[in-house]
Formats: structure tokens, sequence, C-alpha cells
């Protein structure tokens, strides 16, 4: 799921290619899409972007030629308009020719050229959402990354609140107090702080500052002597405040590209070897209360859910050239070469036996065919016969 990070990158984008770029006509959207209509047209306009926490929004703004005074044409739009998106599970910005239009884009922008350009928004699962007219969510707090210092005011003047009494993994989710963390960057945060994640989140947060103690001092440099490096400790403080990590984290990835939402990136070896815990292997891996997988090493914390359980790994999947899939592959080959050696044997004699069986049976029965069944004679001797013939050849002829 798109989380803080990617949203923003995707702002950059959408400012990087739509800088310079006229669009026109309505906004149209697919007939598959329940979001609602775009009601903007207009015959010359700009796109502008920007983002906060898991938000994006749009601005269309209306050209407006030098010295016109004159009222805009009856229909077309003379104001700008903001569009605020959220991305659901799936959700990108695309620009593209109109001949490569992605299969799902649900929102699109037509560009004023003569080789017509679309910017789409992108959405497989269609679990995104948009809205015309529409502002920041007022439910979600302040931005983490780029609101930091009404981040911290705003969670510490409510750690008071109930929902603080939950599991700091789960709380690490609102939107309310954490807006742009999602469930990667929560498993990163904790395994970073070596933190346990199903432990109250007040016992954490307690005692941390509106003011970062950190905000003030010298980021941390590295002196380099000759071939050897020599990195400065990091303060204490500064590790242990999970309010700065939530802050710190998200723009690490922010500087990596994201998981892919800049469509001109499309490499996820930087970000797969930035992971430390989420989906990595060794690690452990429940589901919490609202049955989110949550990653983690070592003991989970005494709240941790009862028969929880624990989703089954992806196994990485190696290729025919990786040494250690050959290897695999030939040992798995040689235990079953041993099996068969071992059973062909047993499986050689039981078939001469049941080979001798059927040959017996079958001798018996041509036996029985051959052999033709012989009539009981009810005359013992076999001299009667011809007496009795003889006698009627006498008697005939003596008459």
């Amino acid at each position: 799921m798109p989380e803080g990070p990617e949203l923003h990158l995707s702002s950059l984008y959408v400012n990087k290619v739509c800088d310079g770029v006229v669009f026109t006509g309505p906004v149209r959207k697919s007939e598959v899409s329940k979001c609602p209509d775009v009601h903007f047209t207009c015959e010359a306009y700009r796109i502008t972007a920007a983002s906060r926490g898991k938000e994006v929004k749009l601005t269309l703004t209306p050209i407006k030629s030098d010295g016109s005074k004159q009222r805009a044409k009856p229909g077309q739009a003379d104001q700008p308009m903001d569009i605020v998106f959220r991305f659901g599970m799936s959700g990108y910005f695309r620009l593209t020719t109109v001949d490569e239009l992605p299969k799902h884009a649900h929102l699109r922008f037509y560009t004023k050229e003569k080789s017509c350009r679309v910017l789409s928004f992108v959405d497989t699962r269609r679990f995104g959402s948009w809205h015309p007219n529409g502002t920041w969510q007022p439910d979600r707090g302040p931005c983490v990354m780029f609101e930091y210092e009404s981040f911290r005011e705003n969670l510490v003047s409510h750690l008071s609140d109930r929902v603080f009494d939950r599991p700091i993994c789960e709380v690490l989710l609102n939107q309310k107090y954490f807006n742009g963390i999602g469930n990667y960057l929560r498993a990163e945060i904790l395994y970073r702080l070596n933190i346990p994640p199903f432990v109250p989140a007040r016992t954490v947060l307690e005692g941390l500052e509106a003011q970062d103690p950190c905000e003030n001092e010298k980021p941390v440099t590295k002196n380099v002597t000759g071939k050897k490096t020599v990195v400065k400790a990091k303060n204490r403080v500064e590790m242990s405040d999970l309010l700065r990590m939530c802050h710190k984290v998200p723009l690490e990835v922010v500087n990596l590209g994201g998981k892919g939402y800049d469509p001109e990136k499309a490499d996820y070896s930087g970000f797969e070897a930035w992971l430390q815990c989420y989906s990595v292997e060794g690690m452990k891996s429940v589901q919490d209360h609202n049955g989110r997988t949550i990653w983690f090493k070592g003991d989970p914390g005494p709240m941790v859910p009862k028969d929880s359980k624990s989703p089954k790994a992806k196994k990485r999947v190696k290729k025919e050239g990786d040494p250690e899939h050959t290897d695999k592959k030939k040992v798995k080959t040689n235990q079953r070469q041993k099996v068969i050696k071992q059973e062909t044997p047993k499986k050689e004699k039981d078939t001469r036996l049941r080979e001798a069986g059927s040959k017996t049976r079958k001798t018996e029965r041509t036996l029985e065919v051959s052999t033709p069944r012989r009539r009981k004679s009810s005359n013992t001797d076999p001299t009667t016969g011809s007496l009795r013939k003889s006698r009627r050849v006498a008697k005939r002829n003596s008459k």
C-alpha cells in the first residue's frame, strides 16, 4: 500500500511531467469507476500537485490570456479546482500517449498538444478515491514528514486519549496522530528503536516533549581520514525518540525514490536493500488486533493477540544462476536417486513374484482346456456289445 513517502513522490512526479504542459477539455472518468464525476471543463489549464501525509491534491488552474477581462464562456471553468486523492492499495499517476493509456486509468486529463497525451490516475484494485473541490481530510493529523513541529505538538497534547492504551504498533497506523505512517514504516521504526510492537503506546510516548530536543543540533557528519571513515556517535536522545524516527525514516525513503511509484524509476533493489525488518528473512510476523501483519524481532510484548496467527512467509525465489539454488537442486536430485535405488530391489522382487504367479495360473488353465474329459461307461466289459450284434445276425439268417 502506498504510504506517505510514495504519495509525496507521486506529487513530485506530477509537478515534473506537467511543468509547462497545457491541458484542455473536460476531465474524463472511466465507466467502471464509482467515484464522483469531476465537473471541470476549460480550454486551457495547468496542473500542479502537493502532498500531505497519505493524501495528494491536484490543483487545476485555468490560463487566462494577458489583459483579458472577459468572462469565461458558458460551461468553461474560470476558477481553480482542487481534487484530493487517496491512493488506496494501488493508486498512482502516469503520463502517457493516448495509444498507451493504462488499462485501469480511472480519471484522465488530456493535454492541448498535436500528439495528445494523458495524465491518468491509475488504480488497479479500485480502493483509491478522489474528491472534487476537496480539502485535506480534517480527521487526519499533521504530516509526519513536512509538518514535523505540528505533528509532535498534536501527539503530545493528546497522550491522555484512550487510544494510547492500545499497542504501539496499532496506534502508529492511526492517521489522526501519525499521518503518513503505514505498515512497512511502523515495522522499520519499531525495529530500529528495539521496541516490542505489542506494548502500550503511552508507555513508549510519555516523557517525550512537544519540541524536539535534537532539532537545533548540528546533523551527524562523517570525518574521512585516509581510507578509514569515522562516524560520530549519534545522540542517545535522538535514537530513543520515536516521534523523531517517525519523521526521519519516511524521509529516507523519499531520498531512495520510493517503491516504484515514480514510473521513471522501476528498480526496486534500492528499497529492498534499505529494508531491515519488514518482510525480511529471519524476522517474525503476527497479525495485530485489526488483522494487519506486523513484522518484528524478539519478544512481541504483553499485548499480543491471543491465538495470533503468523502469516506464511513468502519464500524468496532463487534464479537458475544462483549458486545457492543450484546446490540445493543438486542435493534434492541426489536424495531422489538414493531413494529410487533403495526402493528398486524391493519393487523388482515383488514384480518377479507376481509374474511367476501369473505364469503358473496360465499353465494350469491351458492344461484344463487341452485335456478332454472322458465319459464314464456303464459297461465294464468291452466284448459285450459285439456278442449282442452277432446274436441278432444269427436270428435273421434262421428266419
